[in-house]
């Protein structure tokens, strides 16, 4: 029965890190849990971008990577 138990508990765990993520607000600092649109393993998101006037061309390809996740996940959602 415990057996059973664990392994339930790190199911649960491991559809909770594909489905539940993390973001940061660019202005605040503030951390807000939401709840992702399609599975992925990423859970915690933020903005390289920030409050600037950065454009995409400007940044070097891993935070391009990172503000695309972050627009997909976090600003078309709300």
């Amino acid at each position: 029965m415990r057996k059973k138990i664990i392994i339930l508990a790190v199911i649960i765990l491991i559809i909770s890190k594909f489905w539940i993520g993390i973001y940061k607000d660019g202005e605040w600092g503030e951390k807000y849990i939401f709840i992702k649109h399609r599975p992925i393993w990423k859970t915690y998101f933020y903005s390289p971008r920030g409050m600037s006037d950065l454009k995409l061309s400007e940044m070097s390809e891993d935070k391009q990577k990172e503000q695309r996740l972050f627009d997909e996940f976090v600003l078309k959602m709300y």
